[in-house]
């Protein structure tokens, strides 16, 4: 059984032909359709009105033309029409140059033709991936607060508790600094929403943000991603490419996933943030670089503070500002909030009337414990809406029961009580997360995936 595309729409723009067909063979068991065009014109019409995850952009269209200046004029074109676009830009004459040129007029990202196809589907992944994240700021953000829920100028955090309340405040304070800041808390409750927060009340938001989601690349292509590669460093390194830090030059970097940070590659971020420059792989020159960086993880105090899972200088060195997220079980005075809000934005974005809540089923969501914090609840609250008809939604609507985190040993189907892989799949996953609280490190490990083979498991099956 082949597995269900991860992304809706990528739109790839070459003038090559050969190019095009290629992308789309690679990327069709990654996008559920790819667009195809040959020149600026069409990407523009393809992309108008619609909401790409990822635009594939080449960088020159004349046969010539090796200077970028037809890719940056259409990319400057396509960020005006919608500054959300997550673009992607690929060339044959691959440099150092154009490509921190194109971070700093807004790609996310550069990749060199002849590309290594691994390397392009772990780019286009991340950078698909950081859309979907954008998309949820969006949703996050209310258009008019109410005076309860308020948060902190420039915040798209949405909670008035206490806990919450500390969160803005310690927001307020550290972002008009270039302190390095670390987030913790777990999954779905928001760390990269305060990541972006920091960065917009920042003296630097006018500068990129460049996002890396450690989660989403292999241990093997971390190395470079992080820190880049000359041509020839390795077998596949076909030419110069600027790593992330590099491309966060004078903006913020966002190191998301902070636990999966390989331990042998520690003491080389921690040397870049100490001396602020970085040596690509393969180069013998350092290249000086001026970030402020945000790091986010799920990982416990406790493992944080172990030797085995992370270096404590460099933690020292992240932590200047500390920030826990409180999980929503924790906050529950928010979710009545959350769920007017969710209600409210999902009705618009599918044209329906804002369903109501019987008094049950809203005590019942604020008595639940929401192991995947506030986005599970947010994706609760779309199911409910997409299915809803007249009725007020009642306890029904909502899958309470199978995300609880009082779930019985024994209540675990086994393949001989049930031999349909996807509900035995779902059912080994929910357990392995609740018997690890939710950390999706240890319940990756024990379930034998990495932490991103997990998350497509958790999505697919809606957890």
């Amino acid at each position: 059984m082949s597995r269900a595309p991860e992304f809706d729409l990528c739109i790839v723009v070459d003038d090559d032909e050969d190019i095009l067909v290629a992308a789309r063979l690679l990327l069709r068991g990654v996008f559920r359709e790819i667009i195809t065009v040959n020149g600026p014109e069409r990407a523009i019409a393809a992309a108008a009105g619609r909401e790409p995850d990822v635009i594939l952009l080449d960088a020159n269209f004349g046969r010539a033309a090796t200077d970028a200046r037809e890719g940056f004029a259409l990319l400057d074109r396509l960020l005006a029409n919608d500054p959300e676009l997550i673009v992607v830009m690929i060339t044959a004459h691959a440099g150092i140059h154009i490509a921190v040129e194109a971070m700093k007029r807004g790609a996310t990202d550069f990749v060199s033709k002849p590309w290594d196809n691994d390397r392009l589907l772990a780019t286009v992944r991340t950078a698909a991936a950081l859309r979907r994240s954008r998309r949820a700021v969006v949703d996050a953000a209310p258009a008019t607060p109410s005076p309860s829920s308020a948060p902190a100028k420039g915040s798209p955090l949405i909670g008035s508790a206490p806990s919450m309340a500390r969160v803005h405040s310690l927001i307020a304070r550290a972002a008009p600094t270039d302190a390095n800041v670390l987030v913790l808390g777990e999954n779905g409750t928001g760390k990269e929403l305060v990541a972006r927060a920091l960065h917009q009340q920042s003296l630097r938001a006018d500068r990129p943000m460049v996002t890396v989601d450690l989660g989403a690349i292999t241990a093997e292509l971390i190395d470079s991603e992080l820190f880049g590669h000359v041509k020839g460093a390795f077998t596949d390194a076909r030419a110069d490419r600027v790593g992330r830090i590099q491309a966060a030059d004078g903006g913020t970097l966002f190191l998301d996933e902070l636990g999966n940070l390989p331990l042998h590659l520690q003491p080389k971020l921690l040397t870049a943030l100490e001396q602020r420059q970085v040596t690509p792989v393969g180069a013998n020159r350092p290249i000086s670089v001026d970030i402020r960086v945000i790091a986010a993880t799920n990982l416990t105090s406790a493992m944080l503070n172990d030797d085995r899972y992370f270096r404590q200088d460099l933690l020292f060195r992240l932590n200047t500002v500390e920030i826990d997220l409180p999980p929503l079980r924790e906050r529950r005075e928010d979710i009545p909030a959350l769920l007017d809000h969710y209600l409210d934005h999902y009705a618009q974005r599918y044209h329906r009337s804002v369903p109501a809540l019987t008094p049950r089923a809203r005590a019942a969501l604020v008595a639940h414990d929401w192991p995947g914090n506030v986005r599970a609840l947010r994706h609760a609250v779309e199911r409910a809406v997409i299915l809803a008809n007249d009725a007020p939604l009642d306890c029904a609507d909502f899958p309470l029961a199978a995300t609880r985190r009082h779930i019985a040993p024994e209540a675990v189907v086994t393949p001989a009580a049930d031999l349909n892989l996807d509900r035995v799949e779902r059912r080994l996953v929910e357990e392995a997360l609740r018997r690890h609280g939710y950390n999706i490190s240890a319940a990756a490990t024990e379930l034998g995936l990495s932490r991103a083979a997990l998350y497509r498991r958790m999505e697919k099956h809606g957890l």
